[in-house]
């Protein structure tokens, strides 16, 4: 199930802001060998519902429907 785990605010080389939300999926396998919860990779989501990529060091590319892909950068230290 995914779960919020954090917001982040990117840019667009005309200094449009972005919010980007990370959602981490957490399933509860305590009853297998593990126990307690394990994460699983983030996904990220404008908050507009548009899919976005992680590129890597702080950038961010954002897939609007019928348009180009938008590369935008965040200054976050968990992402730069």
């Amino acid at each position: 199930m995914p779960q919020h785990e954090k917001t982040l605010m990117a840019f667009d080389d005309q200094g449009r802001e972005y919010i980007i939300d990370m959602f981490v999926s957490v399933r509860d396998l305590s009853e297998l060998q593990h126990v307690g919860a394990i994460h699983g990779q983030p996904a990220f989501r404008t908050r507009e519902g548009h899919t976005v990529t992680y590129l890597g060091g702080g950038e961010f590319s954002i897939q609007v429907p019928d348009e180009e892909a938008i590369t935008v950068r965040t200054d976050d230290p968990g992402f730069v």
